[in-house]
């Protein structure tokens, strides 16, 4: 009998199952990607949210804590591009694919090919699916509205079966995705597997302090909400005293908090004001911003390391996916995994298996 749980992404990836485990700023440390991939999902570093210089040092303790191979994910936008570029390539023994949103041109996708590396572009619409895949993507991870962080406004249901129905390479579904049932869910529709961020961050693998978690488990789907108040982008957040301030604020108080949000940053990471400026914009590429949203969408991340990386719940901001709201439990990557697989695995053999005393539906 066939393994259901076999599929083009876990052949493509050497995986013993088809989930991701999403890359995660300050949170898809080495710590995580190895309690993932040892697990038998496919881990993806947050090298986006790091220097050339720590991301080679981050991949050197990731391949002593896994045997498995693991994906990297970067924006082409960002600090030392062209650098992490060439630290990913050299790492090609380990390094299996790399995940970015829209950046990357034909000629750096056509580089990671011939390193034998995946690209797997993350999407939130049909027509830039399919402009990845014309520039030499070979697999896809959708993001429904569901999902953390920067998020589009089409339900992963629609999303799915729209880019399924449009390009021919695996797609990986994600936006809204805990448990077995959500995979066993996608693969009916099509998919070849899901992608999970905000379910890893709720585990016991997961570098986050303990006050963040806590507030993430505690949450009710009533308690997160999407805001374009942060950078000007729509992003899922936890509610808390900061985002309430920051929803509450006016135009002075988005000049102030971008200046000195955008201070913050470049103390800490030694840019210039025009880098800072140069990322914000790419960034957001796609639409017009003003001067303090450029600041702000450079240096939001200072307010997301505050909880995630400090431990502070109430002065810093919390992405995440839908699918907190749900969540209650903080299991080990292990854990999740042998209950995904099973639940998966059962959920997929009922779909197949005929009840001989089933009278059907009149």
């Amino acid at each position: 009998m066939s393994n259901p749980l076999s599929t083009p992404l876990t052949q493509m990836l050497g995986c013993r199952l088809p989930v991701v485990q999403t890359a995660m700023g300050w949170i898809a440390t080495p710590q995580l990607v190895a309690g993932s991939s040892n697990a038998g999902a496919f881990g993806f570093l947050a090298g986006a949210v790091m220097r050339p210089k720590e991301l080679a040092s981050e991949i050197g303790k990731l391949k002593d804590l896994t045997s498995h191979n693991f994906g990297v994910n970067f924006h082409s936008f960002q600090p030392g591009a062209k650098e992490i570029v060439e630290v990913i390539l050299a790492n090609s023994d380990r390094v299996r694919a790399v995940s970015f949103g829209r950046g990357p041109d034909a000629e750096m996708i056509g580089k990671f090919r011939e390193a034998n590396i995946i690209c797997m572009p993350t999407v939130g619409a049909q027509k830039h699916a399919e402009k990845m895949v014309a520039l030499g993507c070979q697999a896809i991870t959708i993001q429904g509205g569901e999902g953390g962080g920067h998020t589009g406004s089409v339900a992963t249901t629609v999303l799915l079966p729209q880019v399924l129905d449009a390009v021919h390479v695996p797609v990986v579904a994600a936006g809204g995705f805990a448990d077995g049932r959500g995979l066993a869910a996608a693969l009916a529709y099509g998919a070849s597997g899901i992608a999970m961020g905000t379910r890893f961050m709720m585990t016991s693998d997961s570098p986050v302090p303990q006050g963040p978690k806590s507030a993430y488990t505690g949450a009710t789907t009533n308690d997160i909400t999407v805001t374009t108040k942060v950078d000007g982008i729509p992003q899922r957040m936890i509610v808390n005293p900061m985002l309430r301030k920051i929803e509450k604020s006016g135009a002075l108080s988005k000049w102030q908090r971008g200046l000195m949000a955008g201070l913050a940053m470049k103390k800490q990471t030694g840019a210039s004001w025009g880098d800072l400026i140069k990322t914000a914009r790419g960034m957001t590429a796609h639409g017009a911003m003003s001067l303090p949203e450029a600041m702000m969408a450079a240096a939001a991340p200072m307010l997301l390391q505050k909880a995630v990386v400090e431990g502070d719940a109430d002065n810093g901001l919390m992405a995440t996916g839908l699918v907190a709201g749900r969540l209650n439990s903080l299991p080990s990557c292990a854990e999740l995994m042998t209950a995904i697989e099973q639940d998966a695995r059962d959920r997929i053999a009922s779909f197949t298996t005929t009840n001989p005393t089933s009278k059907g539906v009149a």
